[in-house]
Parts: structure tokens; sequence; C-alpha cells
């Protein structure tokens, strides 16, 4: 066979094992052993596998308030866990050391669902209530969020996800049938903050819409200054929150340097101002970081 021949031939067995990601919106096209934009999926033998199943790099039992959730289950504790690896490239991460990661360098301990369920079980008596998906984004491995939610749902515990939204409905009738509550990021409300983050705002009002006709929904939008800070964004954000439901509560989050960002902290006046305005449109309104 001639070398043109077999590099002929190894072209078309490359691209018959290339595979597309279909759980965010980056759509990314793998071939063998290539990983997605999130660092943590990965085209294995043509199929693309999350490569942090149940490799976790946090496992924590934390207040439900800290989440943050303010009216599910007010006052328990729930068992937190993360992974690594997140489909946004948010420049003020505050977790940016796993969600920003491959998982290499990283403190990594291996457990299954079952194993979770068992050790959320054993936290019962600490007031535990079951188990969030949080820390760095977990749907990048949405199959382990799918296997273990069902097994703690099936234990008669909750599952709660805290999550920027960023993935197909597909996905998310995956994660409904066992969730109970949810935390959804809303960046801003523009589409240039989110080509900035390198998201998709349309995709995240549509997983928002979709979470919060099944299970209990809080939105957190972490005010950046120069970003999404403006009093009139904030307007159009709250009327659109309050045309899904006005009684979503609505978290805006105090910025701090952190990551690749220096701006100082958000100033708490603008922060009371934009409390103000979304309090017009929603029932439920929180200050955090304040």
């Amino acid at each position: 066979m001639s070398g043109e021949v077999k590099e002929e031939a190894m072209d078309a067995a490359s691209e018959e094992k290339t595979a597309v990601c279909r759980v965010c919106m980056h759509r990314c096209r793998l071939q063998e052993g290539q990983r997605g934009a999130c660092r943590a999926r990965i085209n294995l033998d043509g199929v693309i596998r999350p490569e942090n199943y149940g490799r976790l790099t946090a496992l924590n039992l934390d207040p439900i308030e800290k989440k943050p959730l303010k009216r599910f289950r007010p006052g328990s504790m729930i068992l937190s866990l993360g992974s690594y690896g997140c489909s946004l490239r948010c420049p003020f991460c505050q977790n940016h050391d796993i969600a920003q990661s491959d998982g290499t360098g990283l403190p990594v301990h291996e457990f299954t669902p079952a194993e979770i369920t068992e050790i959320a079980k054993r936290a019962i008596p600490d007031g535990n209530i079951g188990v969030a998906y949080t820390y760095n984004e977990m749907l990048v491995s949405y199959e382990f969020v799918r296997d273990t939610g069902r097994l703690v749902r099936e234990a008669g515990m909750s599952n709660v996800l805290v999550t920027n939204g960023e993935a197909s409905l597909q996905i998310l009738d995956e994660l409904l049938p066992f969730m109970d509550a949810m935390n959804i990021d809303l960046k801003g409300f523009t589409d240039e903050i989110y080509r900035r983050l390198g998201g998709d705002l349309d995709m995240v009002k549509s997983f928002i819409k979709t979470a919060a006709s099944s299970c209990h929904v809080e939105i957190t939008s972490l005010i950046v200054p120069g970003m999404n800070d403006s009093l009139e964004d904030m307007e159009r954000e709250a009327g659109w929150i309050a045309s899904v439901s006005p009684g979503i509560p609505l978290h805006i989050t105090r910025y701090f340097p952190n990551y690749r960002m220096s701006e100082p902290p958000t100033d708490i006046g603008l922060m009371r101002k934009l409390k103000d305005i979304a309090q017009r449109e929603l029932e439920y309104v929180y200050l955090g970081n304040v």
C-alpha cells in the first residue's frame, strides 16, 4: 500500500471515530482521545464519555443556604460534591482551580453513585437531606448526576443541582425526574455578556423555563462591575424571570476580585438599587456576599 493510500485510510479511520458531544452549546466535534472545551468530556473509541465520572475534588456537608437556596428546606444540611471542568470561561470564577482544570494535579478521589448515596444516608443524623451537585459545573458529567440522583431519590433523599444552565433540553430531561431543586446562574441578560464567557443566553433561558416547570428553582446573578451592572439590564432580567414565575427567588450577589479579574468589589449602594428594581417584578430578592 502506497504512503498516500495509507494516509487516506488513516484519515478515514480517524473520521469514523469522530463524534460530536451534544451536552452544551459548544457541540464539540472530537477526534479519538480529544477532550471538549469543558476539559472533562472525551472521545473514547468513537463515543463521548465523561472522563471525570465519579472523580470528585470536593465532598462536604454544607448548609442548604450556601448553594444558595433560601426557600428550599431552609435550615437543613446537604452533602455537596464537585469534580472538575466547566462549559464556560468566566474570568471571575470563584472555583477556577477545579472548574478550569482537566483534573491534572488535583487531589481526586473516585466514588460510585452507590457509595455517594451511602455516605449521604450516614449523614442524615447530622441534618443531611440529600446530595447537591455543585462547586464545578456538574452538567459536564451529567451521567454521574443522573445515576447518583436516581439512587438518592430511591433512598428517600433530595437532589439539588447548582448549574450555569448551559445544557440541551435533552440532557435536562434525563435529570429532571430526580431533581428536587436547582440554583441556576444567570450571568447577565445580554447576548454580548454570554459571548464573552463562551456561552449562550438563549440556552440558559430555555433551561430555566423548563426546570422551573418541574422542580424548585432559584436564580443567582453575580454582579460584576462594568460587565452586567446596568440598572436597565436588571429591569429586563427581572421582568423576564417574572414572566416565567414571579415567585422564583433571585440572588443578587456581590463580586469580589478573583481569578483573572482585579476590579474592586461591586458597590453596595449599586447592589441595593439593583435589588429595588428586581423587587418591582419578583416576590423574593436577596443580596449575597454583602
